[in-house]
């Protein structure tokens, strides 16, 4: 309550001698009474006795009992202050200087005439503490603060002071107004409390009824999430796998579910709208895709697709997304994602732990394969794991210069194989990937694969002839090496080489007698190589690119970044060292096979 607010909606209640108050409190008074016109008691028969005449206490306490009709029928603490301070003159020789309401444990003082209590009033009424005491008030010898108390405590005070000292009789009466103030003050505060108490009921029971709306809908989420994570569980139980689940997945939410592998690959669809074909993976963006993904909880939206990961124990085994170009996923669609993903989520964990182990059986078969095993045991593991060792096949071994050999390229490799439609076992050595096929490469398939997987083409592909005999896969695996080793020291360093079509380097290969190589290296190519680690010159690679580009003069110094008159006083120098003549028939192809021995099988410089 403002005790400091000017009360303009209730008149003054200004009582005078003999007279009724002005205003409201003055025609309630009238009311009251029965009107100004009312005739006095013992007067309603025409000429009956006349009334004993009026003495000024009798006046005053019918004002008072006027009064406090008026102050138990006002429901406001801040009126039946005001019409207590307008009473105070009618009460005896008194003045209401001020008027205190308690308010939040501090006394609010009520204004007066619209004028606010002296500070010094103030401080004294404060300084009381809830007792009565004096109050000094310039030009006026008597001053009183006055507590009005209830049965709840201190409510105001009302300060009054007097032009002389009151007595016995108008201190009895001002008693009796202080204490019947106090009583309506108690009454009106009481009044107020039931009304504040009432409306605190009010919005307890508004409170209470959203509460329980809250709980009935924290119930029907809580019914909805049970019965999707039954349904969820149902169909992973089921063993329909990826399908079965993109399959319920769309049916909850009524927009098309995918699986991708972790690689951007699509495993599964159901709903409208699938590409045809689906577009193949950019590496570098689908990993950023899933760093992006991985570094949020829960279901991340990237452009019309709301993504989550299945990641058990932090490893991305892959990815489940809403198709949801016009976001219409709420809270209900991603609830049935989370699930979904959830029992995904043991489904993948199953295939690639099973994945393991079929790669470990087959990399141990490859692995005694390379080596050499007894073929009977090598049939039975072959059929264990569902591969058919009776055809023809071939060795194919993978090299990438930026990959090391690891399983992460193992597992690229054996993508790639699939795709382009290759049955294989693969397995790992120190710098390569091995293949054991059924069937002959396609010339550029698999390359070509390999390079849209690791984003580069900076790789080599080397196959072996066709193996129709177990015993003989060691020996097939050195072609596969020889054609890798051939294409790597070639000028076109990257593609695919196949053993058979290398011609004259099939006889360079591994098996040869190393000294009879260097013999003949020797024998032609010797002073030339002298001469070379004499002056530091590169007359004998200077003479093999001259063979590697056809005696194409152009090709040769463009190859080498000389010019071309450089390269034709390399090309006779080299005709006066080594004494023999590139014209000659005889002399150029033993000095291009030279060449290519000391650079394929010797390793050229050095």
């Amino acid at each position: 309550m403002d005790g400091s607010r000017v009360n303009n909606q209730y008149p003054r209640y200004s009582p005078r001698k003999g007279s009724l108050p002005r205003g409201s409190a003055g025609r309630h008074l009238m009311a009251v009474r029965g009107g100004p016109r009312a005739r006095p008691w013992g007067a309603a028969v025409r000429g009956g006795p006349r009334p004993p005449a009026r003495t000024p206490a009798d006046h005053a306490l019918r004002e008072l009992v006027t009064l406090c009709r008026a102050l138990f029928s006002t429901p406001d603490e801040v009126e039946i202050l005001r019409l207590a301070m307008d009473y105070i003159a009618a009460a005896g020789p008194y003045s209401a200087e001020a008027g205190f309401l308690e308010v939040g444990g501090d006394l609010v003082p009520s204004p007066r005439d619209g004028q606010m209590p002296a500070l010094a009033v103030s401080r004294r009424v404060r300084e009381l503490a809830g007792q009565d005491g004096n109050v000094a008030v310039p030009g006026r010898p008597w001053g009183r603060a006055l507590g009005l108390r209830g049965l709840e405590g201190l409510h105001g005070y009302l300060v009054v002071t007097s032009r002389s000292r009151p007595t016995e009789a108008e201190r009895s009466l001002l008693a009796t107004l202080v204490w019947h103030t106090a009583a309506a003050l108690s009454v009106a505060f009481a009044h107020r409390r039931r009304r504040e108490d009432a409306l605190e009921v009010h919005r307890l029971r508004e409170e209470r009824t959203a509460l329980q709306r809250q709980l009935i809908s924290v119930v029907v989420e809580l019914g909805y999430e049970r019965a999707v994570h039954a349904f969820m569980a149902g169909v992973a139980a089921s063993g329909g796998g990826e399908e079965a689940v993109t399959r319920a997945l769309h049916g909850l939410t009524g927009l098309p579910a995918l699986v991708e592998d972790r690689f951007g690959r699509l495993r599964s669809w159901t709903g409208p709208s699938r590409p045809v074909p689906y577009p193949e993976p950019d590496p570098v963006r689908q990993d950023e895709m899933l760093h992006a993904v991985a570094r949020q909880a829960g279901p991340v939206r990237i452009r019309d697709r709301l993504i989550t990961l299945i990641r058990p124990h932090g490893e991305i085994l892959g990815v489940l997304a809403l198709v949801d170009a016009r976001h219409k996923a709420d809270e209900h669609t991603v609830l049935a994602l989370e699930h979904a993903a959830a029992s995904l989520a043991p489904e993948l964990t199953h295939l690639r732990n099973l994945a393991e182990v079929e790669l470990r059986l087959h990399r141990e078969l490859v692995d005694d394969l390379l080596a050499g095993t007894d073929e009977a045991s090598a049939y039975a593991r072959s059929e264990a794991v569902g591969y058919d060792l009776h055809r023809s096949h071939y060795v194919v071994v993978v090299r990438w210069s930026n990959r090391s050999a690891d399983d992460s390229f193992a597992q690229t490799v054996g993508r790639a194989a699939s795709a382009v439609g290759m049955r294989s076992l693969r397995t790992l050595r120190s710098d390569h990937v091995v293949l054991v096929a059924d069937d002959r490469p396609h010339a550029h398939a698999l390359y070509e694969a390999l390079a849209r997987e690791t984003g580069t083409r900076s790789g080599t592909i080397g196959v072996s002839a066709p193996s129709d005999s177990l015993n003989d896969i060691p020996h097939h695996y050195q072609e596969a090496q020889r054609a890798l080793d051939v294409r790597r020291h070639s000028r076109d360093r990257y593609g695919t080489t196949f053993f058979d079509e290398l011609g004259l380097y099939r006889i360079l290969g591994p098996g040869n007698d190393y000294r009879e190589l260097e013999t003949f290296v020797q024998e032609w190519l010797g002073q030339l190589i002298d001469y070379d680690s004499r002056h530091h010159a590169t007359l004998v690679e200077t003479l093999s690119r001259y063979f590697d580009c056809g005696g194409n003069y152009d090709e040769t110094a463009e190859s080498l970044a000389i010019h071309r008159s450089t390269l034709r006083y390399r090309l006779q120098r080299i005709r006066d060292i080594s004494g023999n003549d590139l014209a000659d028939v005889e002399d150029r192809l033993n000095l291009q096979v030279a060449t290519r021995v000391w650079k394929i099988v010797l390793g050229g410089p050095g």
